[in-house]
């Protein structure tokens, strides 16, 4: 049944609708009353139970006020999202995660403690270090899976194009599938639990945060992403949105025939997914980020026009996704400005001004101390972390996952947690350690 300001807010609804548009003038104030007298009488709870007038006008004005950083507001908006339901959706191989994934952890879910943690992750030697969510405050679905080629159709063909991926088209599929999966892996625990979710967070796993994400990143009606490593598109490496932008933007795969149909051709992933989110009339928005991916790959340096500088660990950005190592800075300041004037903005620019990058010489690998630079730079807890995961017993990381198994409230779909450990940690390894 609806309350009576609810009723009253339908009524005048329909009425307006049949009204001229020269009269709204002459209903607004008593209207206002009656949608702060509606939004005073009733607890808030973002986007579940507010009826669609009362919805319609908080959402635009709160993305007004949060757009405009009025600091009333985000007190409020603070308020609203602790108390709303959050999805963070991980994905992607846990290469470094000792390194990133603790940062994940303190400046993502412990800042949302009400958010629940999705995981879809290939199988491979590295996906013990997943055992370090055992920690998460909320568990809700693992899915780690033995990857298998993905057969290209023609319209994939088309629209996506080999250049610049290490795996061609079938490492963008690959990827998209990633970004997908996890969205199935959302939807299947909201039936399960019969809810909706009102925000998604979509990050990488080798993301490194240095910073915790800030509510007003949380934007209703846009989906956000960072700007800068755009690559003639959107930077994807992360995105942020209520649950209706977060479907569109995680369809990677399913959204692809639409992306064809509307004439786009030999895409890469970014340029992908602008387009994915423009066919689809997705605003969205560019705001910094201060988290940065942890790479291993080697970079030419100084980098050319379309090359990729490399951030170091210890640069105080945001660095808005920019690839970074743990390394002692070779160019900061003047040179950083040399650097990054010569490189293409719309390419592997990434934000550096103020001093809020350093560059590592990416040309070869991590350099000796490595691990003395990280855990300088990341403090003593996240060093704790990256030194427990070297010293790792077998029987621990088993033990690990099978709590964290317990603790899960949706899909938990992996090879068994024995072999996952074992892989990893390697027979050899076990002995020297027992």
């Amino acid at each position: 049944m609806l309350k009576s300001s609810q009723k009253a807010a339908v009524y005048i609804t329909r009425w307006v609708s049949d009204l001229d548009w020269r009269f709204l003038f002459l209903i607004i104030p008593p209207l206002s009353l009656l949608v702060f007298l509606s939004l005073s009488s009733a607890p808030i709870y973002p986007f579940t139970s507010f009826s669609p007038l009362r919805s319609l006008i908080l959402n635009h004005t709160l993305t007004f006020d949060l757009l405009s950083n009025r600091t009333e507001t985000v007190t409020q908006w603070n308020d609203v999202l602790n108390r709303s339901r959050m999805a963070v959706c991980l994905v992607g191989g846990a290469r470094r995660f000792e390194l990133t994934g603790p940062s994940i952890v303190e400046m993502i879910l412990k800042v949302y403690p009400n958010a629940d943690l999705f995981l879809h992750s290939p199988m491979d030697k590295d996906a013990f270090k997943f055992s370090l969510l055992k920690v998460a405050p909320r568990l809700a679905s693992v899915r780690i899976f033995e990857p298998k080629p993905i057969p290209e159709t023609p319209a994939q063909v088309r629209v996506l194009t080999a250049a610049n991926s290490p795996n061609g088209i079938q490492g963008l599929l690959q990827y998209f599938h990633l970004v997908e999966g996890c969205l199935t892996l959302i939807k299947t625990y909201q039936r399960q639990k019969n809810f909706t979710y009102d925000w998604v967070v979509r990050t990488r796993v080798d993301g490194f945060w240095n910073a915790p994400l800030d509510p007003s990143n949380f934007v209703p009606g846009h989906y956000l992403v960072p700007p800068g490593s755009s690559y003639g598109g959107l930077n994807d490496r992360i995105g942020i949105g209520d649950l209706n932008t977060s479907i569109v933007a995680l369809s990677r795969l399913s959204l692809l025939p639409k992306i064809d149909l509307a004439g786009f051709r030999q895409l890469n992933s970014e340029t992908a997914f602008k387009a994915q989110l423009t066919t689809q009339h997705i605003p969205y928005l560019t705001k910094r980020l201060p988290f940065c991916i942890v790479t291993d790959r080697r970079y030419d340096f100084p980098p050319a026009r379309y090359g990729v500088p490399v951030a170091a660990l210890s640069s105080p950005g945001p660095l808005s996704g920019a690839k970074c190592r743990p390394c002692k800075p070779v160019c900061q300041g003047a040179c950083v400005a040399d650097v990054m004037f010569s490189l293409e903005k719309g390419w592997s620019w990434t934000n550096w001004g103020n001093g809020t990058l350093q560059l590592c010489n990416a040309r070869g690998e991590w350099g000796k101390g490595w691990e003395k630079v990280f855990d300088r730079v990341a403090g003593k807890k996240l060093a704790a972390v990256r030194k427990r995961v070297g010293a790792l017993k077998l029987t621990a990381c088993i033990d690990d996952f099978n709590e964290m198994k317990r603790r899960s409230g949706g899909v938990w779909d992996s090879p068994p947690v024995e072999e996952i450990c074992k892989i990893g940690l390697g027979v050899s390894r076990q002995r020297e350690l027992v």
